[in-house]
């Protein structure tokens, strides 16, 4: 089987096409809207996304399972921790 892990996502939300801020606004206010331990999976192509992102799960404490970045689309799997 390998070692490869599937993300199931309980909720989605698509930001490409979306400059700073749209796509942390948006993931924040999705994020808001799911249970504590699911998961979040945001599409983003804004260069800016992937720090934006990653910075954002550290200060407000969510997890980051998974980060895909495919040619300039970044895929996050983002687990609601509190």
């Amino acid at each position: 089987m390998g070692n490869r892990v599937d993300i199931t996502p309980d909720a989605e939300v698509d930001c490409v096409g979306l400059y700073c801020p749209m796509p942390i606004a948006m993931t924040k206010e999705e994020i808001d809207k799911i249970e504590i331990g699911q998961i979040l999976k945001v599409e983003a192509d804004d260069p800016a996304a992937e720090e934006d992102i990653k910075r954002w799960a550290k200060r407000t404490g969510h997890e980051i399972l998974k980060f895909q970045k495919e040619g300039a689309l970044f895929t996050f799997y983002i687990k609601k921790m509190k």
